[in-house]
């Protein structure tokens, strides 16, 4: 029997689309998330909700931190692959609780580089870095690329990716397992973080609350939609570092669009979705934002072939239609629980 492949955060946006995407190609998946408060819980308890009654899926309740359980899971389930992808989100949440991001981030880190190094046979642990660890820097004619400087972190949340990443790079040389580290880019779409703007700006859009607009409207993203990423997280997944003098056992690889999109684009974008007009207050930046991402993903192109497909109105319109069927069930059900 093939051995299983290990999602954790399998509960969040990415991991519960990876993992489904997993499952419909015939692998047995086993999921595993702490379900913390970071955002509304129902939401994760949601997400899980649609992986009931699918034979190959499994759910473990379970803090990645937790060293001992973590490699106790690893070592009796026979894992051989894992995508790592719990992890403590969040620029400005690391303003106001930086321990949450070196327990998750760091110390939940370590904890899957030592499960993966004492697992028998062990193949390929893929993770999730971040676009954040390019820092702050403007535009220009081509994207940001993984050779660039990662120097100068501008917020806590990005000072934790790239360590993993330098974790990442130790245990790779020191037990020679391969690794792959995916500096993901604002990713978008049905099932998302409720604490990212497009999402938080849809339910005040809908509600007739104003939105802010951080950075007085001009910032720009490269906005991916979830599909997109899919396929590079899965397409990493399959072609593992070889360890040759060209392809070291340790590589980090840009996952986004390339095609960067202005803060007020998107907003205007979002509201033809909705069919309603934004209330915009305007604000400055807020610390620990950075003006603009751009992904070069040319690297990630020539391993995989991949390369995005859907554009950023028809994402946000599959988004806005997803919100409104998904909370208008909410709603009801809410109602008829009070009834």
């Amino acid at each position: 029997m093939v051995a299983p492949i290990l999602v954790t955060g399998a509960a969040g946006f990415i991991g519960h689309a990876t993992a489904h995407r997993l499952l419909a190609r015939g692998e047995r998946v086993i999921g595993l998330d702490v379900l913390n408060d970071y955002y509304d819980p129902a939401l994760k308890e949601a997400r899980l909700a649609t992986f009931e009654g699918h034979p190959g899926f499994t759910f473990h309740r379970m803090d990645i931190a937790d060293a001992e359980a973590m490699a106790a899971l690893v070592r009796e389930a026979g894992v051989r692959r894992v995508v790592h992808l719990a992890a403590q989100a969040g620029v400005r949440y690391s303003l106001s609780h930086p321990f949450a991001y070196q327990h998750s981030n760091l110390a939940g880190h370590l904890s899957v580089l030592e499960a993966c190094r004492h697992a028998p046979g062990f193949e390929h642990l893929v993770y999730a870095s971040s676009s954040s660890v390019y820092g702050d820097r403007p535009l220009a004619g081509s994207g940001f690329s993984e050779d660039d400087p990662t120097v100068s972190p501008v917020s806590l949340y990005a000072a934790t990716k790239r360590s993993c990443e330098l974790m990442s790079h130790a245990y790779a040389g020191l037990y020679h397992f391969a690794q792959t580290g995916l500096r993901f880019f604002t990713v978008y779409g049905p099932w998302g973080r409720p604490d990212m703007a497009y999402f938080s700006f849809t339910g005040k859009i809908l509600s007739g609350e104003p939105i802010e607009v951080y950075g007085e409207g001009k910032m720009a993203r490269d906005f991916t939609y979830i599909d997109d990423i899919v396929d590079g997280v899965i397409g990493a997944l399959d072609n593992p570092p070889g360890g040759g003098a060209f392809d070291p056992l340790h590589r980090v690889l840009n996952i986004g669009d390339s095609r960067p999109v202005g803060l007020m684009d998107m907003i205007a974008a979002l509201e033809a979705a909705l069919g309603r007009e934004a209330i915009k207050i305007m604000r400055p930046m807020q610390p620990g934002d950075v003006t603009a991402t751009y992904a070069d993903v040319s690297r990630l192109n020539a391993l995989t072939g991949y390369h995005p497909k859907v554009m950023l109105e028809e994402g946000l319109q599959r988004f806005a239609d997803w919100y409104r069927a998904f909370y208008d069930r909410e709603i009801e059900a809410a109602t008829q629980a009070a009834e």
